[in-house]
């Protein structure tokens, strides 16, 4: 990484908290303008008071030991036959 002089660093890191600020108002006008952007995209600007909720999150189902020993059956079977293609 290049040196750089410690002038030049003070600057770049006071430019960045300017830009930081900025950014913030931004935010907070846009907040201010479309105060149903704070609930997330899901909810519609005609319910500004919903709640979003978390995300759905799908259960995960459990295999038995006899589903496992079938998948793993079919699967051997399933690379068996890819092996013998390959070979002739």
């Amino acid at each position: 990484m290049a040196k750089h002089s410690h002038n030049i660093l003070e600057l770049a890191r006071k430019g960045a908290m300017h830009r930081v600020q900025e950014l913030k108002a931004e935010i907070a006008s846009l907040m201010k303008a479309f105060p149903h952007l704070r609930y997330g995209s899901a909810v519609s600007p005609s319910m500004p008071d919903a709640v979003e909720e978390g995300p759905i999150r799908r259960q995960q189902r459990k295999m038995s030991a006899a589903q496992r020993k079938a998948v793993s059956a079919r699967m051997k079977k399933y690379w068996a036959a890819r092996r013998k293609a390959q070979e002739g």
